[in-house]
């Protein structure tokens, strides 16, 4: 069972210029209280080939949590157009919501999100340099994909957990090579708003394209 549930994120703003900051309203349930702080993180795709151009946007700390409900307002910048490269400003891209505990990330909420001239005469005849100040972004913000990952909330408990189960003799060790393996769960999949989501999962991975599925952010500050 998590520790902490994503109940609801709704984009303030959009459809919106590229250049306005971003905006979300943030609710969420804490069933355990936490020592520690929750990392909420806002990272923009800049290129579906290379995730060195990814952009994490904003970083914020919230704790120490206890047992409750909460929402917040999370706003962020815009992405650094002169790190995107010429070609991939304008179409279709990804930004990633994540939120961590103790490193550990636990759930991630991917959008699509569409680049494009508002004016219909630069769509149809668009100039050859990107002019960023008349792009508007458009959030596909009734469709986003929601991965929960699995992590241990509480790693002090199994820590304490495993001195107890320690005996007070040492072992004999029959092979110093021996190797130990950890099984770890498979992330799962569910509807963050039952009402707005059309989230599908198949065996509890995601369906649909590369780009929201297995990406692994790079950290590259705006």
């Amino acid at each position: 069972m998590s520790a902490v549930n994503l109940t609801n994120v709704s984009v303030l703003n959009n459809p919106a210029p590229f250049l306005s900051p971003f905006q979300f309203e943030i609710s969420y349930e804490c069933l355990l209280s936490l020592k520690d702080d929750l990392e909420w993180k806002l990272t923009y795709v800049g290129s579906a080939e290379d995730e060195t151009y990814d952009q994490v946007l904003e970083s914020v700390l919230v704790g120490p949590i206890n047992v409750g409900n909460y929402r917040f307002v999370f706003e962020a910048d815009p992405p650094d157009a002169l790190k995107i490269r010429e070609e991939d400003i304008i179409g279709v891209t990804v930004l990633l919501l994540t939120c961590s505990y103790l490193g550990q990330e636990f759930v991630r909420v991917g959008y699509y999100v569409n680049n494009d001239y508002e004016d219909e005469h630069l769509k149809e005849e668009p100039p050859q340099k990107v002019l960023i100040d008349k792009v508007q972004r458009n959030i596909l913000a009734d469709k986003p994909r929601v991965t929960k990952f699995p992590i241990n909330f509480h790693p002090e408990n199994e820590n304490i957990e495993q001195s107890e189960q320690q005996p007070n003799h040492s072992p004999e060790i029959e092979n110093e090579h021996e190797e130990h393996q950890q099984t770890v769960a498979s992330p799962q999949c569910e509807e963050l708003n039952p009402v707005n989501s059309e989230m599908k999962c198949v065996d509890g991975e995601e369906t649909g394209t590369d780009l929201l599925q297995d990406h692994q952010p790079a950290v590259v500050s705006a």
